[in-house]
């Protein structure tokens, strides 16, 4: 009976693993890094151990220390949540020699799925469908497109498409490089690539008394990089095809004597064929919309497994129909580049559970941040799981989709535009998700937001409440208007920078309120510090407005504008010199490609930067030659800093910054 349970993880799941924990009478602890420290998770455990340092290498993905802090604490059971070490089995091995209860598969199983090569030979021997391996030096035009993948790893990490043979050697070798610098294996092995694929995967459940649940199926091909945004369940399939995924999902539990909660993935043909990707044994960062569906507590049913309980009956059918969407703190149009930072705010309307099944159709929210967390370069950067449940798909997409687009967050870009235009999406509410989705659509779908429309009236709003802010809170003749003058003079002037550009507006300050001469088609009904109400051509619509350290957020039903204040004078001394490539987050410089003095092409890799569970790539921003080179392989950078300067014919642009493959 386990009493005592250590988390060997963080945020988000940590936090939805105590939920269960604190349900069941069980003791929590909490392990984190020292950027951790004040963390929710961290608060939320009944006792917790520092992991000291800042990076995984030195915190999350240390054995002995986790280890260590579960004897430390007096834990009886270590759960490792989704990432880090959940699917190690040496860690596995070291908390059952430990003498404690390893709530999760047995080592041998997560030795032998955590190969992708070796899994597959396995389930294809008991008859599962697999995707025929290709040795990536002998490929032919006649396999092309395929997919380079690291045998070792996952989430997307050391994974490239190859359509062209002329592009093979190097996606071999990028993909060798960043699965040696992941997973520290840098084999690779070759697919066929399905251009219109589903990604479908079963949610089992095996008990050590040889029964095994599939317990529904859940849709998850809306990607990014290979990376799930949008999960759903159940899926679309027929329900013979379910059946039948659902009966090679159990024989790869019992061929590889599997015990606990897993998921098996499958690739999807239209023409119902399907092909074993892997499996994942642990609990999937999806799981709440099988949750959702089933009403079981997956957690729940992980404790009874490793307690040694038994799968009584049959699993439950799903009822309705449930959404995931992931809300990461990166920027879909700069190349989903990740953000970090502090997040100002964090509010989602209308939620009905946190970390567990609504009492009815609603809104679930499964997040490891509030006001004033600091999203940390070093980890992951989603910052919230927003979970809908309703009666069919429709409906969900659509409580899903307002949801999304009422949050308040303030803060690092995000993604959550795009959330709600891919929900929205005539496809995507037909049912065509293919693992192609985002590239079909990516004219649709990435530059979504409020529009031309809803950021002129956004910073219109932003500088009349600023105004009034400035006005009310004046220590000499604040109850005049602000820049009221007895003689006309120059319009008031505000400027703010909003996606890269600069915009002003001008006013004029009256005894009846301020006029916006270069907006006939605005009018001002009403203005606060806060609050600001607008009618445009007969139409009224209120703007929220928050001010943060260097960011104003403008809220309204056109979207959300986050807006920097452009100070009227500037500091020369910022200046960046011309052809200066900047770091645009805090990392590791992992690879150098160049030297100072060798000649350059536009868009020419550089270097690589890791931040975030990402590598960067670092481009040329134009023809020319390498004259200065500020950092070394291994070097720690701060956001800003000036890493190469590249020195051309004519002036160039702060350099490119394209992310190439990230990790779940």
């Amino acid at each position: 009976m386990i009493t005592n349970l250590l988390v060997a993880n963080r945020g988000e799941i940590a936090l939805r693993i105590f939920r269960t924990c604190r349900e069941w009478g069980v003791g929590t602890v909490a392990v984190h890094s020292d950027p951790d420290a004040n963390a929710l998770h961290v608060a939320a455990a009944d006792a917790a151990v520092r992991l000291p340092g800042a990076a995984p290498a030195d915190t999350y993905l240390r054995v002995d220390a986790v280890v260590s802090a579960a004897l430390a604490a007096g834990a009886d059971a270590v759960h490792p949540g989704y990432g880090f070490l959940s699917e190690n089995a040496e860690f596995a091995r070291a908390v059952l020699d430990a003498g404690l209860v390893w709530v999760g598969p047995s080592p041998e199983s997560i030795a032998l799925m955590g190969s992708k090569t070796e899994s597959k030979r396995v389930v294809a021997a008991a008859g599962v469908p697999v995707l025929a391996e290709l040795d990536p030096e002998s490929l032919t035009e006649e396999d092309l497109p395929v997919l380079v993948k690291a045998s070792a790893g996952g989430g997307g990490r050391g994974m490239r498409v190859v359509r062209d043979r002329a592009e093979a050697a190097e996606a071999v070798a990028a993909a060798r490089a960043e699965a040696a610098s992941a997973f520290g294996d840098s084999a690779v092995f070759c697919e066929r690539f399905l251009e219109r694929g589903r990604h479908i995967e079963v949610q089992v459940l095996a008990d050590t008394h040889g029964t095994v649940w599939a317990v529904g199926e859940r849709e998850c091909s809306i990607q990014r990089r290979h990376q799930k945004v949008v999960e759903e369940a159940p899926s679309g399939v027929d329900e013979g095809l379910r059946q039948r995924l659902f009966e090679a999902a159990r024989e790869v539990c019992r061929v590889t004597d599997y015990v606990g909660a897993g998921t098996v993935e499958f690739l999807v043909t239209d023409d119902g064929e399907f092909f074993f990707l892997e499996m994942n044994t642990r609990l999937q960062v999806e799981h709440p919309v099988t949750e959702c569906v089933t009403g079981l507590d997956l957690v729940a049913w992980q404790l009874r497994i490793a307690e040694g309980q038994a799968l009584q009956g049959e699993p439950p059918r799903p009822r309705g129909h449930a959404i995931e969407a992931r809300l990461y703190a990166e920027d879909p149009r700069s190349d989903w580049r990740p953000g970090s930072g502090t997040l100002h705010r964090f509010a989602v309307r209308d939620v009905r559970a946190e970390f567990t099944v609504p009492d009815r159709y609603g809104i679930r929210l499964d997040s490891g941040v509030a006001d004033g967390t600091e999203v940390s370069v070093h980890y992951d950067p989603m910052l919230a799981k927003v979970i809908a449940w309703g009666p069919d798909r429709t409906s969900a997409a659509r409580m899903l989709a307002g949801t999304l687009a009422s949050a308040r967050v303030h803060g690092p870009v995000t993604n959550r535009d795009l959330l709600v235009a891919v929900l929205r999406h005539p496809d995507f509410l037909a049912g065509d998700t293919h693992t192609d989705f985002l590239t079909r659509h990516a004219d649709r779908v990435l530059d979504a937001g409020p529009g031309e429309a809803g950021a002129r009236l956004s910073v219109l709003a932003a500088a009349l409440a600023d105004a009034e802010h400035n006005r009310t809170h004046a220590r000499v003749l604040g109850s005049l208007p602000g820049g009221w003058r007895n003689v006309p003079s120059a319009p008031q002037v505000k400027t703010y920078r909003h996606d890269g550009t600069d915009r002003s507006v001008r006013y004029s300050a009256t005894r009846t309120g301020p006029v916006l001469e270069e907006h006939p088609e605005v009018t001002v009904v009403a203005v606060t510090p806060e609050r600001v109400l607008l009618s445009c051509d007969g139409v009224r619509r209120t703007f929220h407005v928050t001010r943060h350290p260097g960011l104003v957020v403008v809220d309204s039903p056109l979207g959300s504008v986050s807006l920097a204040p452009v100070p009227r004078f500037t500091d020369p001394a910022a200046e960046l010199a011309e052809g200066s490539l900047v770091a645009p987050m805090p990392g590791t410089v992992v690879r150098l490609a160049v030297s100072v003095g060798d000649e350059v092409r536009a868009g020419q890799p550089l270097l690589w930067l890791e931040a975030m569970k990402m590598e960067h790539r670092v481009t040329a921003p134009a023809d020319g030659v390498v004259t200065e080179l500020a950092v070394a392989e291994g070097a720690q950078v701060e956001q800003g800093a000036v890493m190469a300067v590249v020195t051309a014919g004519e002036a160039t642009d702060v350099g490119a910054v394209e992310t190439t493959e990230e990790s779940a």
